[in-house]
């Protein structure tokens, strides 16, 4: 049975009527909120707003290195230090290497650009912080809505955007009722603010219809992966930052790693791959576990436990890659948008800016009496704002790696330490991206093929372990979330033409060919293993694979990433 056929046999669904409503109670989604809260209680209002979240809880969804600049969250809580923000572990040092097999070099700290600094800066669980979030919007008077997934844009008849439906609730692997089958929700408001994430499956659809990309770059995206470490005490340095470029992976390839000496002897560790990788034979998930091997980084290590893992991926193209953020009854913030500095690999400060900055548009429009039109001051205001600067810098960061690692590294170090030492604010050329992620696939034919160690349960691990301590669970008599547009072409196409790259770019097994009992190939799809990360979403080299919003509640529930 399809969802409107649902509807019209179990319908109408009930409703909800907000001022604002926010899909995605991430940093970008919550700072939204506090923020028109703040509004209200400041000029004696009344503003309801509502936030939903796919995740078990705020949190349970978040992955990020990460290490926060806390110059947004300042502008939000200009107490959060009294009021017991998580960023406690100040950065201490920041090292920079340059990896070969078996060797390093350091790169003196007088010749490391500013976007690899990170004095004044914090390391932190995001999703502590998304976690302390939630709490301080609770407080405003914000109703969170955990496990009610956003499922469907709704529509008013002039085309604008209504608000939100979220997902049945106990639909069977067959698509049909079952006896816990409830209807979703529908949520409507004057404004919806958009904040699911990088590769949003919603803003995804909203880019589309109101065709925001249009003269924009191709949003470009990285993978990155993550696990946190429990070390041994005479191996961990509190506050020590470092990030390698280089081995494992080739000079033509994207990439680097981070290593972040947290508090109580906790080392989060991390390896980003851009999806615009060219060799099909590549696994951004076997290249982090090999990474881990080097000795600059084993050192730290070695005698250690591993606590945690998770994946997700992160828009890398920054402000050239940037849509149109409004549009008629909504708009779109942080990751969603792309608002991620690449250079810095910090994206929580950006989400939490321009959260902020929709949530100042929002607040005056409803009070003006407006609804369903373009808030345009807050792209507005994102253009007088020291985000727009900071993203300015990097803009072409991304873009210099076309044209391999040396070439790239040269030019960062010209736009982002050499010119604004020479005062100027924004290099004055300009490097464009004109081809998708997933078109720069060649074929497995014409690709070198990487053999990969096997893992060895101390360092290095298998994919199926490492999903098994992200906590992801989804209810198995469910549709899958992960759909083809045509069953065929996995077969046909993908392992025809490029040895079945979804085996390899996803990282957490979800896609497997197996042979039928007649010998021929099936793409088996794990969905069950999912840790909501997109990069199939992005990679597919057909578009074939349809990520789709699952039953509220399921996915990775990280703990202390």
């Amino acid at each position: 049975m399809t969802p409107q056929a649902m509807l019209e046999q179990y319908g109408p669904r009930e409703t909800m009527e907000y001022d604002v409503v926010v899909v995605g109670a991430g940093p970008g989604g919550l700072a939204t909120a506090i923020r028109l809260k703040q509004l209200a209680v400041k000029q004696g209002r009344e503003i309801a707003v509502v936030v939903l979240e796919k995740g078990s809880e705020p949190g349970a969804h978040i992955l990020s290195g990460a290490i926060i600049d806390p110059r947004a969250m300042s502008e939000l809580f200009p107490n959060w230090q009294e009021l017991g923000a998580p960023l406690g572990q100040a950065v201490s040092v920041d090292r920079f290497l340059f990896l070969s097999e078996t060797g390093a070099k350091t790169t003196a700290d007088f010749f490391l650009p500013d976007c690899f600094k990170n004095h004044g800066n914090y390391i932190a669980s995001l999703g502590n912080v998304v976690r302390w979030l939630a709490q301080q919007a609770e407080a405003l008077g914000v109703e969170i809505f955990p496990g009610f997934a956003a499922a469907e844009v709704l529509y008013n008849d002039d085309g604008s955007v209504k608000g939100v439906a979220t997902g049945n609730l106990g639909v069977g692997k067959d698509g049909e009722p079952t006896a816990s089958f409830q209807l979703g929700m529908e949520l409507h408001a004057k404004y919806t603010v958009f904040a699911e994430g990088s590769r949003g499956h919603l803003g995804r659809q909203l880019i589309a219809k109101f065709k925001l990309a249009e003269g924009c770059d191709p949003q470009s995206y990285g993978i990155g992966l993550k696990e946190l470490w429990e070390v041994e005490p005479s191996r961990h340095r509190p506050g020590l930052v470092v990030h390698t470029a280089g081995w494992p992976l080739d000079d033509n390839t994207y990439g680097g790693s981070f290593l972040y000496h947290a508090e109580d002897n906790k080392v989060a560790l991390g390896f980003v791959v851009g999806l615009d990788y060219s060799n099909p034979w590549l696994s951004p998930f076997e290249e982090f576990q090999r990474w881990k091997t080097h000795p600059e980084i084993r050192k730290y290590l070695e005698g250690g436990k591993r606590l945690g893992y998770g994946a997700r991926s992160i828009t890398a193209g920054g402000i050239l890659s940037l849509p149109k953020t409004v549009f008629p009854g909504g708009a779109l913030v942080g990751c969603e948008a792309g608002y991620l500095n690449a250079s810095r690999i910090k994206g929580s400060h950006a989400a939490i800016k321009t959260g902020m900055l929709a949530a100042e548009a929002a607040f005056e429009a409803v009070g003006a009496g407006r609804k369903h039109d373009e808030l345009s001051a807050y792209p507005a205001a994102f253009e007088r704002s020291w985000l727009r600067d900071e993203l300015l810098l990097s803009k072409n960061f991304k873009q210099w790696f076309k044209k391999g690692r040396l070439v790239a590294t040269l030019m960062t170090g010209i736009e982002q330490w050499l010119l604004p030492k020479l005062g100027v604010k924004t290099p004055p050329w300009t490097l464009h991206c004109s081809k998708p992620d997933h078109q720069s696939l060649r074929s497995a034919s014409q690709s070198p093929r990487i053999t990969y160690p096997k893992p060895d349960g101390k360092l290095s691990f298998d994919k199926l372990s490492s999903v098994f301590i992200s906590n992801t669970n989804h209810e198995e008599n469910q549709p899958a979330h992960l759909t083809l547009k045509d069953a065929r072409i996995p077969v046909v196409t993908n392992l025809a033409l490029y040895a079945g790259p979804e085996s390899r770019y996803c990282p957490a097994g979800v896609y497997e060919y197996v042979k039928t009992e007649q010998g021929a190939d099936r793409l088996q799809i794990n969905a069950q293993n999912c840790v909501h990360c997109k990069t199939c979403d992005i990679k597919d080299p057909t578009q074939n694979i349809v990520w789709v919003t699952p039953e509220g509640g399921g996915g990775p529930n990280y703990a202390g990433m």
